[in-house]
This record gives C-alpha cells, structure tokens and sequence, in this order.
C-alpha cells in the first residue's frame, strides 16, 4: 500500500487511514520528488511493507513501520547503488546522417540471378558448387565453401535469400564500411559453411544458398552490438547484454530454424561465425566516445 499526501502548502491529515500509527514509523528516505519517492517505494512494496510518501520540509518523506525501517533503508541503498547510470544512454548506431549502402548489395544480388540463370543452363554448376562435407575434406575441394553461397535450388529460395540479404547486408556495410563489411560478410559465410561441413562430415549431407552468409550478417550485427556495450564501461553493463544479444538469437530462432530443406544447423553455425567475427572487429574506442557512452 502507497498513500501519496497533498502537497507541503496543503492542509494535510498527518493520520495514516489504516496500519500503524505515526508513532510506529520511521523515516527510511526523503526523495526530492514524487517521482523518486515512488520509485524508492517500490522497493519497500517488493519486500512486502507498507509505505507512505509524505511532504516534508526537505522533501517526500518515505516512511515505513519503525520494526523493519534498518532493513529497508539497507535495501533502498542497495537499490540506489545497482541504479547508477542505469538505464544506460541510447546511443546511435551510425554516424550522424550515414546513408544505407545499397549499390553494392544490389550488386551482389545481380551476381546470384546471374549464377542462378547459369545453372539452367548448365546444372553441373551445382554439383560442382555446392557444400559438400566428403569434398571439401576428401579431395580438398576448398572453394565449395565460397561457391555454395551463390548457389540456390529454386525460385522460391532465390528470391527469399535476395530479399533478405539486400537489406541486411546494407545494415552491415553500412556500419562496418564497405570494404570491411564485405570481407566480414564473406569471411563470415565462408566460416559458417566449414563448421557445418564440418559438423556434418563424414556423413552425406549437400547444402547450397545465401542464407549461411545472410544469418552471419545478422552475427556481425549483434556481435558488434554486444561489443559496444561491454566496452562501454558502464556499472552493471552485463544486463545491457540481454538487449542487442537476446534480439539477435530471437531473429534466428524465428527465420533460421524449420524443418528439412531449411538447414537450420547452417543458418546457427553463419549466425555464430558473424557474431564472433563483429565482436572482434569493432573498433577501438577513443576516449571521448566512451564518455558519451558512444
């Protein structure tokens, strides 16, 4: 129970209207606004007491029952401690007024309706090209784990792999720039599709497509969003961790996971790739920007 009283020039009732007297309570705080008064009494509501909020001439008293007032001012401290700089600044992501780079994934979309044309014409491409475990460590087939990437088995998995990848390859290059975006993307991929060949191996397994590469992008995203926060300096930055790292598994879990053909373990295997690889590769922080929280 909260009762909030009047104002310090209005005539107030002193009298709380049930529960202890005010000679059985004590002070535990004195807050210098409703707002902070409130939230304080939060705290005292969460260990199961009754709380007023009442002007006083240096401000909201808080008062509690005097039996529990030592416990809950050590539990109001507490609070007041695990609050500082929390909640954290939102900082923006870009520089101010950076443009989303979208000429070079349309590119890159025109090179994969290229090669998919091209395996009409010639469907020895994909057995050629595609991951497979047995090739790349039986006969040293290295390039199947670049090739794959550009590989598609149909229509419907073309377009929903260039939709996707237009969109979130410009966030990336965006952010990372387009040089190094492009070979985190790439080194990302690459990464991704040996794991899984590797996780696979030697048992048969083939797999072709752009969405190894597509759920790296989306690692590199949320592992460069989980670097800026641990790098941030920040008290208590680990519950900032939940944010950018629980967004990003979320996003796999919805689009990466399905049933045969969806490769489920590829789509894991591309998101953790890009995830350790944007953790790495986000650069120092100058000290100004860990100021501002940037």
């Amino acid at each position: 129970m909260l009762a909030l009283m009047p104002a310090p020039d209005t005539a107030v009732d002193t009298t709380p209207p049930d529960g202890p007297q005010p000679d059985n309570l004590a002070e535990a705080g004195v807050y210098r606004t409703t707002k902070e008064g409130f939230e304080h009494s939060l705290v005292v509501l969460a260990r199961g007491h009754v709380c007023w909020l009442m002007p006083g001439v240096a401000g909201y008293r808080l008062l509690v029952e005097s039996t529990a007032v030592e416990r809950l001012r050590a539990e109001l401290a507490r609070y007041d401690r695990e609050s500082v700089d929390w909640p954290p600044p939102v900082a923006a992501e870009t520089p101010g007024g950076a443009r989303l780079e979208l000429v070079t994934p349309f590119a890159w979309a025109l090179a994969v309706l290229g090669v998919f044309r091209g395996q009409w014409r010639h469907p020895e491409w994909a057995d050629a090209g595609a991951l497979d475990p047995a090739a790349i460590f039986g006969r040293g087939e290295w390039w199947r784990a670049l090739t794959a990437l550009f590989l598609h088995a149909d229509e419907s998995h073309l377009v929903t792999n260039l939709f996707a990848g237009v969109f979130v390859f410009a966030t990336v290059l965006s952010l990372f720039g387009r040089t190094r975006g492009w070979l985190l993307l790439a080194l990302g991929g690459v990464a991704g599709n040996l794991a899984v060949a590797a996780l696979r191996y030697p048992g048969p397994y083939r797999s072709l497509g752009a969405s190894t590469a597509i759920f790296a992008a989306l690692g590199l995203l949320t592992g460069r969003a989980v670097r800026r926060v641990a790098r941030s300096g920040r008290p208590h930055r680990w519950r900032s961790f939940l944010g950018p790292a629980g967004s990003g598994l979320a996003v796999l879990a919805l689009y990466g996971a399905g049933v045969p053909p969806v490769d489920a373990l590829a789509h894991a295997t591309g998101f953790v790739a890009g995830a350790v690889l944007g953790f790495a590769a986000v650069r120092p922080m100058a000290v100004g920007d860990r100021r501002r929280g940037n």
